[in-house]
């Protein structure tokens, strides 16, 4: 069925026509969550107000419209999909207030969950959930699904830090639970909803079986159903309706704010890893260990620990654990590092008797610390990595009674073995009797989707019947255990969760499906296939962790869309379909827009890069190779072309003036779909051909010195304060500090082969590649020097698989921080600097050396919040202009009190520029203001 004509014409006065999607490919890119259910929305929406939020639903209850709300996408339970319309949370919601130093915090529902808890660090506090995804998922699904994660347990879920919430319900009115204004006008116009939920908590209460059953179910860690805790923990209405709304997955209502009180962030920490003959001796350590001073204790059973021990880090000795072992995770954080040892003497000592068949002692070393933690973390990609192509899969997250926690694991494993599932893994929060399992499973025949269901059954009636514990510890019910729900808990608990959700939501239009479904057989329906579509991405798990980094998500499509576009291509043109329409949308919403950067291969959690399918889908379309052979045979022809190229345009600013060109240029650029470039007043002037002397025999140390192509033919722009180039900059810095300035022979010639790489030309890439590493081999006397290139993407573009070990190769940040520290004296300066760290830089691993080097030469450095990548992508700043302005478009304000900005990409420099009212330089124009030789 198709949307009401009304609807339809009454939203498009409300949200503008960029911000509606009806289209095929964003309606199934926006159909995908990290469930295994896909939906098809007739209507995506991004609102960027509270005022749009409740138009819609407004529009939605008059119509009878069902609609879901979406932050993040990285629901686990189909929670965030839908087959009528999907709200989806644009920019405008990233609004925090930090009260009381950091001990309260408000946030708006599009905050990453990663970022309040960056925004309150300074105070030493962060919010109670730490959920596996908080550095991808946002405020609003904390909220909505309750969920909490390896330390917060259950006393620090949202439930127990809530301090107020601003909601819309249904009807499309507003509450603010902190005004009293809002309170008072709400009081008002709703006093029968109010005095039925006052009603109900009475009637619950006065149950004591009711009551009681409900007490015992949320001393566990528990999000299966409603949160009717709130009827027996609360007797004022407002603060019975505001503890309904979380956990309640947007079936009750549109949460706009929350305010949390916050939690100690300790900064003193340490881990151990203690392995346990038996899954027995293991489970039993955790009740005692519960009345310890510990923060977190992860259960990995020998499954688990199987499947991460080929990989790289591993301890050598998990490959040759027993197969009954089961091992446990410990940390333990402390105000001090005094009162840390205090706490692990006391943890050690408590479980002293228990027998262990190996340990990692508990470490305050990060690289300890993390790699075992690394171990805990890597255990779902694990399976997911390995799994068959065509499957999924699924990760569960149960409750059983603490005390009977080695029972239930050992009856998870027997289900595994009955019902085939001899991949599946457990690992969870033993402090709660919360564990995960995770499995694949194929959803492509009747047979494969029967072994799913009477597996699912079975665990019901063990979890929830036989144990008594609860079926969705902490991922939220969604659709794929709402038929399970009253299972678990009983006719009068579940008809009170009906109740509920028609009191305040009496047409069903909020989210239908999910928490509660008339459905038996909801969970075995829209199940999402996973086709194959190229090995390069055929392992994603479609979990959207990639989504925060990636700068065409928004714009176009996240490298999750464009996976999830590429599979429905791939599997429509097996079938038969014609994709022509599909494709033509493809290449530029999935081709075009692609920084190809490869950010998203380090959110992913199986390392997925999605820039290396769109580079591969650039090489099979390239149909220019003889263009690219001449090319990189006369590159310094190139060069000069490029030249011609930027003293054309600078002559075409004199003659016309900055703005005039501006306008003229967009619209050529138009119109010519980027193939003319557009340009800037953040344009370079051209730089002269390289003029090099040769070479001295001094007794200074020689460092060879590779100036990136864009360094030898980009200079400053026209309005830039700074009239030096990159190039002479870093010759005098490397002077300043003693340094014998050496090139390469026949400089304008080489290149890394970036360029050709990116638009799809790999031989001719690597053809230049190889080449320039043979002259720097030359130049450095056999590796006898080091050498510097003062652009990270081409020094990234050279180390990687470089097997000539011989070559020392350094980015500027890598070589001012090994090589200069302790040959210059810096003295900061007092104006603001804001820096802009590369997507090379950060593949590098360089990110905080950056960081580092800027604040010793500034007092005060900004790092804008919310850029990874700045979206210029070589030329795409040229070419398509719109992702490197998506891209930055909070970049501005961000900057808005620095004089400067520094990088280490002459080209990221150009978009940066242009975006942020201020000029951007390379790092060594800081450094060399700020230093003076060091007296040796």
């Amino acid at each position: 069925m198709s949307l009401p004509a009304a609807f339809l014409r009454d939203a498009e006065r409300l949200i503008p026509a960029e911000r509606r999607f009806d289209d095929p490919t964003s309606t199934l890119a926006f159909g995908t969550d990290a469930s295994f259910y896909r939906l098809i929305p007739k209507l995506v929406v991004r609102v960027e107000s509270e005022d749009e939020v409740v138009g819609l639903i407004k529009l939605a209850q008059r119509e009878r419209v069902p609609v879901t709300f979406r932050a993040a996408g990285t629901s686990l339970s189909g929670q965030a999909i839908s087959d009528s319309v999907l709200i989806v949370l644009g920019d405008n919601w990233n609004g925090r207030e930090i009260r009381r130093q950091g001990e309260q915090i408000r946030l708006q529902p599009g905050v990453i969950g990663a970022q309040a808890n960056a925004w309150l660090a300074p105070f030493g506090r962060k919010i109670g959930p730490d959920p596996a995804s908080i550095n991808a998922c946002k405020i609003g699904g904390i909220v909505a699904n309750n969920a909490s994660g390896m330390c917060c347990g259950t006393a620090q879920n949202t439930y127990h830090t809530l301090a107020g919430l601003r909601l819309v319900l249904a009807d499309g009115t507003r509450l603010d639970s902190e005004d009293p204004a809002s309170v008072a006008a709400f009081e008002s116009s709703h006093a029968e909803l109010l005095e039925a939920l006052a009603r109900l908590g009475r009637e619950t209460r006065a149950n004591t079986a009711l009551a009681e059953r409900i007490r015992h179910k949320y001393r566990l860690k528990n999000t299966t159903g409603l949160s009717l805790n709130a009827l027996v923990d609360y007797d004022q209405p407002l603060d019975i309706l505001q503890h309904l709304l979380v956990g309640s997955e947007g079936t009750l209502g549109f949460i706009s704010a929350v305010t949390y009180d916050t939690v100690p962030d300790h900064p003193h920490k340490a881990s151990a890893l203690l392995v346990f003959p038996s899954v027995e001796s293991c489970c039993r350590a955790v009740p005692v260990l519960k009345q310890q001073p510990v923060s977190a204790v992860e259960l990995l059973d020998r499954r688990s620990l199987r499947s991460v021990q080929n990989m790289p880090g591993m301890p050598l000795w998990v490959k040759g654990l027993s197969d009954n072992a089961c091992a446990l995770l410990i940390e333990s954080r402390a105000a001090s590092q005094s009162l840390l040892h205090e706490q692990l003497q006391q943890i050690m000592a408590s479980i002293a008797d228990f027998p262990l068949e190996q340990q990692v002692d508990f470490s305050e070393d990060p690289a300890v610390y993390n790699q075992l933690w690394k171990i805990r973390k890597d255990t779902f990609p694990a399976v997911g990595a390995v799994r068959q192509t065509g499957t999924t899969v699924i990760i569960e997250d149960v409750t059983f009674p603490v005390e009977q926690l080695a029972e239930g694991v050992n009856r998870l494993i027997q289900l595994f073995d009955k019902h085939h599932y001899d991949e599946a893994i457990i690992f969870g929060h033993a402090l709660e009797g919360n564990l995960h399992f995770v499995f694949t499973q194929g959803f492509n025949s009747a047979e494969e989707v029967a072994r799913y269901q009477a597996f699912m059954d079975d665990v019901a009636q063990l979890v929830a019947v036989e144990f008594g514990g609860s079926l969705k510890a902490e991922h939220g019910t969604g659709r794929n255990m709402a038929p399970f729900v009253e299972l678990e808990w009983g006719h009068d608990a579940y008809q009170l969760m009906w109740k509920l959700k028609r009191l305040l939501d009496p047409n069903g239009i909020l989210n239908p499906d999910v928490v509660l479904s008339e459905d038996p057989d909801i969970h075995l329906k829209n199940l999402k296939p996973l086709p194959a579509a190229d090995k390069i991405v055929d392992k994603c798990i479609e979990c959207g962790f990639c989504e925060p980094v990636c700068p065409s998500k928004g714009l176009t499509l996240s490298p999750r869309q464009r996976i999830v576009m590429w599979r429905d291509i791939q599997a429509k043109q097996r079938a038969g379909i014609d994709t022509r329409e599909l494709m033509q949308s493809y290449q530029y919403q999935g081709i075009d827009t692609c920084a190809a950067t490869g950010l998203c291969a380090q959110r992913c959690p199986v390392g997925i890069n999605t820039g290396e399918l769109v580079k591969k889908l650039r090489s099979q379309a390239a149909d220019h190779a003889k263009t690219a052979d001449w090319l990189a045979e006369h590159f310094h022809t190139a060069l000069s072309g490029a030249r011609l190229t930027l003293t054309a345009a600078n002559t075409a600013r004199k003659l016309l003036g900055a703005p005039r060109l501006g306008r003229l240029s967009a619209s050529l650029s138009k119109a010519s779909k980027g193939r003319l470039p557009q340009w800037t007043p953040a344009m370079p002037q051209p730089l002269r051909p390289l003029a090099f002397g040769a070479t001295s025999n001094d007794a200074r140390p020689r460092v060879v010195y590779l100036a990136a192509c864009v360094s030898r033919v980009m200079g400053p722009a026209y309005a830039d304060r700074e009239q030096s180039s990159l190039l002479d900059k870093t010759r005098a810095l490397l002077e300043k500090a003693g340094y014998q300035v050496v090139f390469p022979d026949n400089a304008d010639s080489l290149c890394c082969g970036q360029p050709f790489a990116s638009k799809g030309y790999p031989e001719q890439a690597e053809h230049k590649r190889q080449e320039l590493i043979t002259a720097l081999l030359h130049a450095s006397r056999g590796g006898l020097d080091p050498i510097y290139c003062d652009t990270s993407p081409c020094t990234l573009r050279l180390v990687q698989d470089l097997s000539d070990t011989r070559l020392d190769l350094y980015d500027p940040v890598r070589f001012i921080r090994t090589h200069l520290l302790d040959r210059l004296e810096f003295t900061p300066q007092d104006e603001p600097v804001a820096v802009h760290v590369t997507c090379s830089t950060q593949h590098l691993g360089e990110s905080q050396a950056l960081i580092d080097l800027a604040r010793r030469c500034s007092k005060q450095v900004v790092i804008p919040e919310g850029i990874h990548c700045c979206g210029f992508a070589g030329d795409k700043g040229f070419t398509t202009p719109e992702l490197n302005a998506h891209s930055l478009r909070s970049l501005k304000d961000a900057v808005q009190y620095c004089s400067e900005g520094i990088s280490t990409s002459r080209t990221c420099e150009i978009g940066l520029s242009s975006h942020s009212g201020i000029d951007y330089h390379g790092l060594v124009y800081l450094v060399d203001r700020v230093t003076r030789p060091r007296s040796l």
